[in-house]
């Protein structure tokens, strides 16, 4: 079968593209917030927001194939998410592969563990470590197949991943916790998150204009800092919310009218009623939530009903 590949983008070119997509300075777009704690009405009994237990990530090694040098964990694959470990003198990547994707990241040589989401859903993959041969050939060093039954869903979204790392002792995490507590339900935490990310992370021009392709977030340097690029953005508010329990995808595509290749959020909940900027969420629905040109009060036209977004990849 001839297999339509999604590689991860190179993302130097893709930040020097959002040089335009940020603002330069620190304005904040009105957001109309749902009703916290502290705004509640008098006399009425509140009730705050409870998270689930912190969904987490593990490397099983006992439990991984391979070899001495690469190892392959899909033992907790009902749980949205596949573990790498790999030893090379060589540079490596690894594929997750299901139908028509082939999603492609770049992993450590050195025995670093990777996670990695299987977004595609339930269904057939196959996941193979390639190994560089030569200038930007690779080969396949080692391959392994899984039958993939979610427990549901939104497993893959509800996780740490290398594109969204975060535990429980994470700043972030910390931070998402805080602003949960005076909120009431999924909803006003996304709105809480929102504002705070708004509020307190700037576009960062200077690092847009050197990222390296290969880029790695850390939501926690980037709350520490108070800036970042798009990728930032989305991997912060990611590990905000899913730490509350609540699926998020950070989505990668292209945005008009500029066709700017950009990074934002998509959350999910079953609640409605919550309005932002321009858009109104959906109940049941995947809500799309984009906090680059929000934090830099950006023209809502890049939020509305979507009609300026494409996605393309999802993590």
């Amino acid at each position: 079968m001839h297999l339509k590949t999604r590689y991860f983008p190179l993302l130097l070119a893709v930040c020097l593209l959002l040089s335009g997509c940020g603002a330069e300075g620190t304005q904040t777009a009105a957001v109309p917030l749902r009703q916290s704690a502290a705004d509640s009405v008098s006399g009425e009994e509140f009730t705050p927001y409870e998270a689930p237990p912190l969904a987490t990530v593990a490397f099983h090694s006992e439990l991984a194939e391979g070899n001495n040098s690469m190892k392959i964990d899909i033992s907790a694959a009902s749980e949205g998410y596949v573990a790498v470990q790999a030893r090379s003198d060589k540079r490596l990547k690894f594929q997750v592969i299901k139908d028509e994707w082939t999603y492609t990241y770049n992993i450590s040589s050195d025995g670093e563990v990777s996670f990695f989401p299987l977004q595609c859903g339930d269904g057939a993959y196959t996941f193979r470590i390639m190994e560089n041969i030569e200038s930007n050939k690779y080969a396949q060093a080692y391959l392994t197949n899984c039958s993939v039954l979610l427990s549901d869903e939104f497993q893959p979204f509800l996780r740490p991943s290398d594109y969204c790392p975060y535990d429980g002792d994470s700043a972030c995490v910390k931070k998402a916790a805080e602003l949960a507590s005076s909120c009431s339900d999924r909803l006003g935490v996304v709105s809480a998150v929102y504002a705070y990310v708004c509020k307190h992370i700037r576009y960062d021009q200077k690092k847009a204009s050197s990222v390296q392709s290969g880029y790695l977030p850390d939501p926690d340097e980037t709350l520490e800092s108070g800036k970042g690029i798009c990728f930032d953005y989305a991997s912060l508010a990611a590990a905000m919310l899913r730490s509350q329990g609540i699926p998020t995808r950070i989505v990668f595509g292209y945005v008009a009218p500029n066709n700017l290749y950009h990074a934002w959020n998509m959350f999910y909940t079953e609640e409605s009623g919550w309005v932002t900027v321009s858009f109104e969420v959906k109940g049941k629905n995947w809500n799309r939530i984009d906090l680059t040109f929000s934090a830099g009060g950006a023209n809502d036209q890049f939020v509305g009903d979507g009609s300026h977004y494409t996605d393309v990849y999802f993590y």
